[in-house]
């Protein structure tokens, strides 16, 4: 029962994640004006809000003028919600596990932004790094955290440079390294350096197809994929641990 609530407390910050991810690159306010429809800007009902359910309700129209609403909205619910259950699942009903959560939260909503605007607000990947970094089971980690945000921030400077030159264009933003960042607060030198190879890996078939792309619009956000290889190493960071181990001893 617990873990439904959490689904459920999940959900709904996704749906304010929706708020944000449309809003803050607009430099608007994420509490005013009220939820409204973005075409008609008729303002919402409370049942029109309820996550993930009012969307399939609604047919994915608005209940007013009839507009279609992106599947974006139920999509974030659901994988904020998601997050937050497998974070509990994995740490238990924890200030750790809240505070994973969140910075998860944080990165799929620089996922989206940065997919559907190309810009990363400093404000989100700011948060997410501190959040990372507190987000600790024992004082003595957090320290760990922060030496090893630091390395990140700095080895991924370096990298950029170079994956840059390799490949004859701007391959990451600034933005990018901040994420570095929180990832290895979260995972440590050895599952981040993993985790950063994964989302290299995801990239490839995606930056393959879109190299020849001379359309700052349609370059390839790279975020998304950095989020998605943390979060698979985390989840399986016990798995990833032995197999390194038993490459390396």
């Amino acid at each position: 029962m617990e873990l439904v609530f959490v689904f459920i407390f999940g959900a709904l910050i996704g749906s304010f994640l929706n708020v944000v991810i449309l809003r803050i690159p607009r430099d608007e306010s994420v509490a005013f004006p009220a939820s409204h429809c973005m075409s008609c800007n008729t303002p919402l009902r409370a049942w029109h809000n309820v996550p993930i359910i009012s969307w399939f309700m609604l047919r994915g129209k608005c209940a007013f003028c009839g507009e279609k609403i992106s599947i974006q909205y139920p999509m974030i619910e659901l994988f904020s919600a998601l997050i937050f259950l497998f974070s509990a699942m994995k740490f238990g009903l924890s200030f750790q596990a809240l505070g994973i959560a969140l910075t998860f939260d944080l990165l799929l909503a620089l996922s989206a932004i940065d997919y559907r605007y190309k810009v990363v607000p400093d404000s989100l990947n700011l948060g997410a790094l501190s959040i990372a970094i507190v987000s600790v089971s024992s004082f003595t980690q957090l320290g760990y955290n922060v030496t090893n945000a630091l390395l990140f921030a700095g080895g991924f400077s370096l990298l950029r440079f170079y994956v840059s030159y390799a490949i004859k264009r701007e391959a990451m933003g600034e933005a990018d390294i901040m994420i570095a960042a929180t990832m290895g607060a979260l995972l440590g030198v050895k599952l981040g350096l993993v985790a950063i190879f994964l989302g290299a890996v995801l990239a490839l078939p995606a930056l393959l197809l879109t190299r020849d792309e001379s359309d700052a619009s349609k370059e390839l956000p790279f975020i998304p994929f950095l989020a998605m290889g943390c979060w698979i190493v985390l989840m399986f960071d016990s798995y990833v641990n032995n197999y390194l181990v038993g490459i390396y001893g």
